[in-house]
C-alpha cells in the first residue's frame, strides 16, 4: 500500500470511529429532552433547560477546539490529540447514568463535549490533508459513516425504549439509566480503529510562524458569516422536544425518535454527493443553499402540527446539514495554508461554538413563551446567513 492509500485509509478509519462514537452519542442524545423531564427538570421548564444543556455543551468546550487545532500545528502531531479527545467523550459517558440531577447532567454534557473539543480540529487536519484535491468528497465520506452511526444509535435508542413503555415514571428513569451505560460501553469500541490511523508528518518551516495571525482575511470573513448562521443554529433537541408534545404516553418518545432516524438518513443519503457538488460547482453555492434549506425546515416547523409535515421538516433538516456540515470545513481547509489547518478549524469550531449558546437560551426563552418562535428565530437568522454568503461568495469572484 503506497503512502496515498495510505492516507486514503485514513477517511475511513476516522469515519469509522466516529461511525461508533455517533452510535454512542445518538443512543443518549435523543432521550435527553425526557431524562431531563424525568429528573424533575419540567419544574422551571423543559424548553429552558434544553437551551442551556445544549448551548453549554457545545459552547464552553468550543474553546478547547481552537487550542488543539492551535498546538497540533505547533508541534506537528494531530493523533495524539484525536486519540485523547475520543478517550475522554468515552469516559464522561459512564457518568450519565449516575445522574440524579438536570445540573449534574448539564456538567457531565460539558465534559464530554470537552473531548470533541479536544480531538475534532485536528482529526478534520488528518482528514484534509489524506483527501488532496478532492476535499469535499473526503468530508462527505466522513460526514456519511458518522451520520450512519446516528442512525444506528437513533434506531438502538428507538428499540431499547420500548422497553421502557410499559413503566410508570420512576421505573422509565431507572430502565434509561441502563441504556445510557449501554451508550457508554459502545462508546470504547471507537478507540479500535484509530490505531490504525497513518498521519502525514510535516516537517517545520524555518519561515513559517503558526498563529491567527497567517489566516487570510477572506478566511475571517467566512468564519464570521458561519458564526451568524450558528447564531440561530439552535440544538435540534428542540424539534424534538415539539414533536413530542403533540402526542403522549409511550408515543412522545417514540415518534420523535422516528423522525430523528429519518433526519438521519437523509443526512447520510446526501453527505458524499453534496461534498462531490461541493468539489464540482463551488462549495459557497452548495452552502447557501443549505443555510436556505434550514430555513425552509424551521418555517415547516412554524406551523406543522401533525406527522406528515414533521416527516416533510426533518426530511429537509437531514438535507439541509448534508449541504452544511461536511462544506463549511472543506471550504475552510480550501482557503487555508496546510501548515494553519488546525489552528484555522479550531478557530472555526470555536466561534459556532461560542455562538451555541446565547442561540440556546434565547431559543430556550422563546420556546417558553411559544414554541414556533424559536423556530421563528431560526428561520430569519437562516435566511441573513444565506444571503450574507451569497454576497461574500459573489464579491471574492468579482476580485479574482
Amino acid at each position: 500500500m503506497n503512502n496515498s492509500q495510505k492516507l486514503g485509509m485514513n477517511i475511513i478509519l476516522l469515519g469509522l470511529v466516529s461511525l461508533i462514537t455517533d452510535a454512542s452519542s445518538e443512543i443518549i442524545y435523543p432521550l435527553m429532552p425526557f431524562f431531563l423531564k424525568f429528573l424533575g427538570g419540567a419544574a422551571i421548564g423543559v424548553g429552558l433547560i434544553v437551551g442551556i444543556v445544549g448551548g453549554l455543551r457545545d459552547s464552553l468546550s468550543s474553546i478547547l477546539k481552537a487550542v488543539s487545532g492551535y498546538w497540533s500545528d505547533k508541534i506537528h502531531r494531530k493523533k495524539p490529540f484525536v486519540a485523547a479527545g475520543y478517550t475522554i467523550s468515552a469516559t464522561s459517558k459512564l457518568f450519565f447514568p449516575l445522574t440524579t440531577t438536570w445540573q449534574e447532567l448539564t456538567v457531565i454534557n460539558v465534559l464530554e463535549r470537552t473531548g470533541k473539543g479536544i480531538r475534532d480540529a485536528p482529526r478534520d487536519s488528518i482528514i484534509a490533508e489524506s483527501s488532496e484535491e478532492k476535499k469535499g468528497r473526503g468530508f462527505g465520506i466522513h460526514k456519511a459513516l458518522d451520520t450512519a452511526g446516528a442512525i444506528i444509535g437513533a434506531f438502538i435508542a428507538f428499540m431499547l425504549i420500548l422497553l421502557i413503555a410499559p413503566h410508570s415514571g420512576p421505573e422509565k428513569l431507572s430502565v434509561m439509566r441502563w441504556i445510557f451505560l449501554v451508550a457508554a460501553i459502545i462508546a470504547f469500541f471507537s478507540l479500535i480503529p484509530l490505531i490504525f490511523v497513518k498521519e502525514k508528518r510535516q516537517q517545520a518551516l524555518a519561515k513559517y510562524r503558526i498563529g491567527f495571525r497567517n489566516l487570510s482575511r477572506k478566511y475571517y470573513f467566512f468564519i464570521l458569516i458561519t458564526g451568524l448562521f450558528a447564531f440561530g443554529n439552535f440544538t435540534n433537541l428542540f424539534s424534538i422536544l415539539r414533536v413530542g408534545s403533540f402526542f403522549t404516553d409511550e408515543w412522545e418518545i417514540l415518534v420523535p425518535l422516528i423522525l430523528y432516524i429519518w433526519f438521519y438518513i437523509i443526512f447520510t443519503l446526501l453527505s458524499i454527493p453534496s461534498g462531490i457538488w461541493a468539489d464540482k460547482y463551488g462549495k459557497g453555492k452548495i452552502l447557501s443553499i443549505g443555510y436556505g434549506l434550514f430555513g425552509l425546515t424551521c418555517t415547516i416547523f412554524i406551523f406543522a402540527q401533525s406527522v406528515i409535515p414533521f416527516i416533510i421538516a426533518f426530511g429537509f433538516y437531514g438535507l439541509a446539514f448534508a449541504f452544511i456540515d461536511g462544506v463549511q470545513r472543506a471550504f475552510i481547509a480550501d482557503i487555508v495554508e496546510p501548515e494553519n489547518r488546525g489552528t484555522a478549524l479550531g478557530t472555526f469550531y470555536m466561534v459556532i461554538g461560542i455562538a451555541a449558546l446565547p442561540a440556546g437560551l434565547i431559543a430556550g426563552f422563546l420556546y417558553g413563551l411559544n414554541p414556533s418562535l424559536t423556530f421563528l428565530y431560526g428561520a430569519i437568522i437562516a435566511l441573513i446567513s444565506m444571503v450574507t454568503l451569497m454576497l461574500f461568495c459573489k464579491t471574492q469572484q468579482t476580485s479574482q
